[in-house]
C-alpha cells in the first residue's frame, strides 16, 4: 500500500506535515527529559558509556522512524499512533481511506 505524492491533496499534505512535526516534537521532548534524568545520575565512566549507547540507539531509531516520504507515510503514521506519539484525530483532514488504513495498521 504505497501512496505516491501525487495522491495527496494540498490540504492532506499540510495536515500530514503538521501531524508529523507534532509527533516528532513530542518524542524529542520525551527523549530530552529522559536524557536529563539519566545524565543527573552519572557517577562513573560506565554510566557515561551507557548513556552514550542509549543515545546512539535512540538516534538510529528516530532517524529511521521519521521518514517523510509520501509513499510510506501511512506506515509511519500508523507506527506513531501505535507508540502514542500521534493521535488519529490529529490526522483529520486526510482522505477517509487513508485514515482507515492508518487506524487498521496501528492496531497490528
Amino acid at each position: 500500500m504505497q501512496v505516491s505524492e501525487a495522491e495527496w491533496t494540498d490540504v492532506e499534505k499540510k495536515v500530514a506535515r503538521t501531524a508529523f512535526d507534532k509527533a516528532y516534537e513530542r518524542e524529542i521532548e520525551a527523549l530530552l527529559k529522559q536524557v536529563r534524568e539519566q545524565a543527573s545520575t552519572i557517577v562513573d565512566l560506565s554510566n557515561l558509556w551507557q548513556l552514550h549507547d542509549f543515545l546512539s540507539a535512540k538516534r538510529y531509531g528516530i532517524e529511521g522512524k521519521y521518514d517523510y516520504q509520501y509513499a510510506g507515510l501511512l506506515f509511519v503514521f500508523a507506527g506513531l499512533v501505535k507508540e502514542g506519539w500521534l493521535h488519529l484525530n490529529e490526522l483529520e483532514g486526510l482522505d477517509k481511506g487513508k485514515l482507515s488504513k492508518v487506524a487498521a495498521l496501528s492496531r497490528m
